[in-house]
């Protein structure tokens, strides 16, 4: 299919669902990106185009939205406004995360729940596609105030969730504490203990390993991705953005595998360590962030390295990016500046943190790019492992889980090197996430009728 045909095709489908979700801006983003990918191999394929299965999934199965009123340590009544989006069950229960944050909204969430179904298709395990959370924000709130907000929060959505419907996890602003007060507001509602949160405490029901999963999953794609080229990790410079969860584990399993981690950075601005993030710096990282809550501009004051405030990283001189933070936070201009400092692998750990021009450049220059929904399913993998684990009513050690999750990100590759490799021997990797994501999804959908 030539160029013009292809994009008077693409043009024509968005206009469809922009009609249909205006103003939904990040939906609309990631529908085209995956829609550029799929219809080529749709057009190849006809039973996919006459059973208009790509229309079908571009539609959620339900979308639920409620207020959440909760008392704050003043006894003020606040109000918040809770979502979720269960899009797409062909192949198991939704699962995806929840998001606290103030951004949230219909449209970001819709976003997030459309990449969850191709995600957790590559992931080979049993798993639909959902989002939901609350434009609340957790910084600054007392552990009182946020166990108030989570239990109405959960008084709500526990109608909706179960284990085998709907299993939700952590996302933004929603971690180990926030998981426990939720799950317990379900217990008691409920009167059940089931797993129908992942992300729980390993006391009552968690995973090893769930904590570290994006990260590592995101730095085991990366490794994939440089063997096709005959490279490792080992000795190359990599910048990370974020400092929370997935831009931690990520830069600890880089710092294993023998590669320099010289950044991260939070909302203010970035820190940039020319001598490494090493395991010691990264411990104090990880007390600052998930103990202290403070800011990353501490660790310049600590150890006396440059704090960029207001920017990003991707001006710092790399061989590997990880943009782990938040979505469009890497845009052409910064994927030119990493390109021609010489970056030459960008994997993802956030969720479509590239915009869609920094996208194109990095695939005109054919570098190896990792796109979020294969190179971070390794969180949703190890919840995958997590819901299978309370199934069994057991508890495998780290090393199985972490075995099982480095298998899982090996045959995610797999998969995208089998649909995305060209003529010329370049892996697009986001042709081949899509397409391999979708082709589970719609045999499913197309064996079960009108779904």
């Amino acid at each position: 299919m030539n160029k013009e045909v292809l994009d008077q095709k693409v043009n024509d489908f968005m206009a469809k669902v922009i009609a249909k979700n205006p103003s939904e801006v990040e939906f609309h983003q990631a529908v085209k990106e995956v829609v550029e990918s799929l219809i080529p191999y749709i057009e190849e394929h006809p039973k996919y185009k006459d059973g208009k299965v790509l229309e079908r999934i571009c539609e959620p199965e339900r979308v639920l939205m409620f207020r959440v009123p909760w008392l704050d340590d003043k006894g003020e009544f606040q109000v918040n406004r809770g979502f979720r989006i269960e899009m797409n069950s062909a192949i198991g229960p939704y699962k995806g995360g929840l998001r606290l944050h103030p951004t949230v909204n219909l449209g970001v969430l819709k976003f997030l729940a459309f990449e969850q179904i191709f995600k957790n298709s590559l992931t080979t395990l049993p798993m639909g596609g959902g989002k939901g959370g609350s434009d609340f924000d957790p910084k600054g709130k007392s552990d009182n105030e946020v166990m108030k907000f989570c239990q109405s929060f959960m008084t709500e959505l526990q109608r909706h969730i179960g284990p085998d419907t709907d299993v939700p996890a952590g996302d933004i602003g929603v971690g180990g504490r926030e998981i426990g007060f939720m799950f317990g507001q379900y217990k008691r509602l409920r009167n059940e203990f089931t797993g129908v949160l992942t992300g729980k405490g390993l006391e009552w029901g968690g995973s090893l390993i769930r904590p570290e999963a994006t990260g590592y999953g995101a730095t085991y794609f990366a490794k994939e991705m440089l063997a096709t080229r005959g490279l490792e990790i080992e000795g190359k410079t990599v910048v990370i953005s974020g400092s929370g969860n997935v831009s931690q584990y990520a830069c600890e399993r880089v710092t294993m595998y023998g590669g320099k981690v010289v950044t991260m950075s939070d909302s203010n601005g970035f820190i940039y360590d020319p001598n490494g993030i090493d395991a010691e710096k990264l411990a104090y990282i990880m007390n600052l962030k998930n103990v202290k809550r403070g800011r990353i501009s501490d660790y310049a004051t600590k150890y006396g390295v440059e704090y960029h405030e207001g920017k990003t990283p991707w001006g710092v001189k790399c061989d590997i990016a990880m943009p782990c933070a938040t979505q469009n936070e890497l845009n052409e201009a910064d994927a030119k500046v990493l390109v021609a400092n010489g970056c030459y692998c960008v994997s993802e750990g956030a969720n479509m943190p590239s915009t869609p021009e920094a996208v194109e450049y990095f695939l005109e220059k054919k570098i190896l790019y990792g796109l979020g929904k294969a190179a971070n399913a390794g969180g949703v993998a190890t919840s995958g492992l997590e819901m299978s684990q309370n199934s069994l009513r057991l508890s495998w050690t780290r090393e199985e889980v972490d075995q099982r999750l480095h298998q899982i990100m090996i045959d995610i590759h797999k998969t995208c090197v089998k649909f995305g490799k060209e003529e010329d021997g370049f892996i697009n990797y986001v042709k081949g996430a899509n397409i391999g994501g979708f082709v589970k999804i719609a045999d499913s959908m197309l064996a079960q009728g009108l779904v």
